[in-house]
């Protein structure tokens, strides 16, 4: 079982930067593809980015590609999404979601956290 918990949200103008975390509970995180997910309102839920196992590989959406970094480190279950040059479209809650392989698909993630909210105002 993972339990994973977002934080690192807020409220930034364009153009700022914000870190989110998430921390995972579970021995097994280290082992599972960490994710992380957005949703703005009356949107689906969309993929952002994602680690492999190891943290060697990182899969970005086209849409934050060069301006989002996501990171893990295995000691310490935690996986960072370092997000800069923000947008207002960039605005949405931000879930981290955990699975056995990568995927961008939502149904494939077994684990999610509860979502953090990022504003991003113009």
């Amino acid at each position: 079982q993972v339990q994973l918990v977002e934080s690192g949200g807020g409220l930034v103008q364009a153009g700022g930067s914000l870190r989110l975390s998430c921390a995972a509970s579970g021995s097994i995180f280290s082992t599972n593809t960490v994710a992380w997910f957005r949703q703005a309102p009356g949107k689906e839920r969309e993929f952002v980015a994602a680690t492999s196992r190891s943290g060697r590989r990182t899969y970005y959406a086209d849409s934050v590609k060069g301006r989002v970094t996501i990171s893990r480190d295995n000691a310490k279950n935690t996986v960072y999404l370092q997000m800069n040059s923000l947008k207002p479209d960039d605005t949405a809650v931000y879930y981290c979601a955990a699975a056995c392989f990568f995927s961008e698909d939502v149904g494939q993630y077994n684990y999610w956290g509860q979502g953090t909210q990022v504003t991003v105002s113009s």
